[in-house]
């Protein structure tokens, strides 16, 4: 069996050095112990001052969640240091500078969205409740975390968008004021009177409680279609996509009921169908 001492003295070493260790070990897990007590309390104290004044809720986040990050940074290396007393903190910062070029390139996405999260919750426009549309994807901002956008589209499905994403394309902030300009076409026959009808449709759309009287409402005429002349209609209401919907209700509604008060057409497109040759008409007797 003379084989295996060896491997009983290897056994041997690591037990004891592990016994020689494990007050460090102690010591490193309190250290994290209070870090975590110093995180959480921190962070908490920060956000609480931070809500009192006018900052939006997503840079109180934004602060509360990079105070954490420098907290435990510097908690993890005193656990390192303590454990392992030959590394200083000095050498475990030169070997995350050497090392720095290896993990970006690892992580480069992430760090990508950090950094990209980080200018978003910087950007004023963009603020939690706002309904906005980026390259066909639009929802209500619900989170803006460091690394993804929280959107929940009008149908309650959610959508996790990476924040680089965002960055990087225009973004459309559909809430950022209360009203927002609509538009629709209606269309007249073109034997009507264009300036009565222009002026039935203005009309019709002071009696609506939700366009906003105080905006311009516009009617042009804006060109010939097939089958009738077609107005360009715009008006303000709310900006969210639910006071859009029940605006467009409501004033299709009312110029349809003014024009046909008039008995102004509203046409339908019309189809003339041509024949190579005569049609012959068959008479069946009865």
């Amino acid at each position: 069996m003379e084989f295996l001492e060896p491997l009983y003295d290897k056994a041997e070493s690591l037990w004891i050095g592990f016994v020689k260790i494990l007050p460090l070990l102690g010591i490193a897990l309190i250290t994290l112990f209070i870090t975590w007590i110093f995180a959480k309390v921190l962070s908490g104290l920060l956000k609480r001052s931070l809500s009192r004044s006018n900052i939006r809720r997503s840079l109180v986040e934004l602060f509360g969640t990079l105070l954490k990050t420098v907290i435990w940074l510097v908690g993890g290396l005193l656990a390192i240091t303590i454990i392992f007393p030959s590394l200083t903190p000095a050498k475990l910062l030169t070997a995350l500078g050497l090392g720095s070029v290896a993990v970006g390139l690892a992580f480069k996405d992430i760090f990508e969205n950090f950094f990209a999260g980080i200018l978003i919750l910087l950007r004023k426009p963009m603020r939690i409740g706002d309904f906005i549309e980026c390259e066909g994807v639009n929802g209500k901002v619900e989170h803006i975390s460091i690394r993804e956008t929280y959107l929940r589209k009008t149908d309650d499905q959610l959508v996790l968008i990476p924040n680089s994403f965002l960055f990087k394309n225009p973004v459309s902030v559909l809430t950022d004021k209360d009203l927002r300009r609509f538009d629709i076409i209606v269309g007249v026959a073109y034997g009507e009177d264009i300036d009565k009808a222009r002026s039935i449709i203005e009309e019709s759309m002071k009696a609506i409680d939700v366009v906003e009287q105080d905006k311009p409402i516009e009617v042009y005429a804006r060109e010939f279609n097939s089958s009738s002349i077609d107005f360009t209609v715009r008006w303000w209401s709310e900006s969210s996509p639910l006071g859009m919907h029940k605006s467009r209700d409501k004033v299709v509604t009312a110029i349809k009921a003014a024009l046909d008060n008039e008995n102004i057409e509203i046409p339908f497109p019309y189809r003339t169908l041509t024949f190579k040759e005569p049609l012959s008409i068959k008479h069946h007797s009865g």
